[in-house]
């Protein structure tokens, strides 16, 4: 692919130096928030990177001083979901979720700086590539219960494998983990400061990668949550988000107090959805299976009130007080829940079913 960078290409960025090839999100204003354009842009250029020769590493990294991503353009999402019939966002979703299915099974080194926020879309951007770097910036979270939505993007399948029960927190609060914590819940490899992200980019030009890893590596500083696994473990065992709620309340930790007040402001739907998604995943084999379940789910907000009403609240209006419908968690039924896992029929997203035609044919 050659290095042009001009009119509707440059919110992504890229270029060649030396073995490694570039991709810089580069929407600084907007956090670097993901288009569909810059879906389709990054997915082109995996394509021609992946039958170049002269292209032995990847690597993915954020324009501006705030962040690799900070996801999805969810502002596009409340539009269509308000206005529109909520195909624009079913065909967002459809190629994303797939790049991020290609990134897990990209067959040369791709390296992501998760340096600064990175979040929903950008976790999937980042987190299923092969080297993940973060450094003491990094803010890492799938804050979607927020705006009555549902992690996705391969995200219940990446904390549905997190150690006891600190993915289902992380899941269900949001709550936004550093280096160390998100090493820790399997969201990243390796940690290097991020006055070195410079010099690190430039040896991956010259050096093989694992040569650039241990040059550059560092200890992280101490995390958060390894502290907490007690609680955390012990109250989200539960089997409902009520149960949750209530042993959070009871256990005596301020932590666990603060963790079950943040639950009961997210939407109630919304919450009762990851708990079964993150559930469900763990059940699943594969991230492929995880996507498709996914984006039933996605799709299945669309046509939620409470996922116009959280970006409203959060990004549109920004008066942070949404008004969830149903309000509270006891009028989220189990057929409420239920619904959103639903086939699609015709409108799957099939990425499982694509895997495992490929893999017969490989044998």
């Amino acid at each position: 692919m050659n290095d042009v960078n001009t009119g509707e290409h440059t919110d992504v960025l890229l270029h060649t130096a030396g073995r490694a090839a570039h991709i810089t999100l580069n929407r600084p204003r907007a956090l670097n928030a993901l288009t569909h354009a810059m879906v389709r842009r990054i997915d082109e250029a995996l394509t021609a990177w992946e039958h170049d020769p002269a292209v032995e590493t990847v690597v993915v990294t954020g324009a501006g001083e705030r962040g690799l991503c900070a996801g999805g353009d969810i502002r596009a999402i409340h539009d269509d979901a308000r206005d529109g019939d909520g195909s624009a966002s079913a065909a967002f979703w459809r190629d994303e979720y797939r790049l991020n299915a290609r990134i897990a099974r990209y067959p040369k080194p791709y390296v992501a700086v998760m340096d600064g926020i990175v979040m929903g879309g950008g976790v999937g951007l980042s987190a299923h590539g092969r080297v993940r770097v973060v450094t003491e910036r990094s803010r890492v979270a799938m804050p979607e219960t927020g705006i009555g939505f549902v992690p996705d993007v391969g995200g219940t399948y990446l904390l549905a494998r997190a150690p006891g029960e600190l993915g289902t927190h992380l899941a269900l609060t949001g709550t936004a983990v550093g280096a160390a914590d998100a090493l820790l819940c399997g969201l990243a490899d390796h940690y290097v400061p991020s006055a070195s992200l410079g010099r690190f980019a430039d040896d991956l030009a010259g050096l093989p990668l694992r040569e650039v890893l241990e040059r550059h590596a560092q200890q992280p500083p101490r995390g958060e949550l390894a502290g907490r696994r007690a609680w955390i473990d012990a109250c989200y065992a539960a089997d409902t988000v009520e149960e949750i709620v209530r042993r959070l309340t009871d256990h005596g930790e301020p932590d666990a107090k603060e963790a079950a007040e943040t639950l009961l402001a997210k939407s109630p739907t919304a919450v009762k959805v990851t708990l079964a998604a993150v559930r469900r995943a763990r059940r699943l084999d594969s991230l492929e299976r995880v996507l498709d379940q996914e984006y039933r789910v996605s799709c299945a907000a669309l046509t939620t009130p409470d996922l116009v009403e959280g970006i409203r609240a959060q990004v549109v209006d920004k008066d942070r007080t949404p008004r969830w419908s149903p309000a509270d968690l006891a009028d989220v039924t189990d057929q409420d829940v239920e619904r959103f896992f639903r086939p699609l029929g015709e409108r799957e997203l099939g990425l499982s079913a694509a895997t495992g035609t490929a893999a017969q044919a490989a044998r």
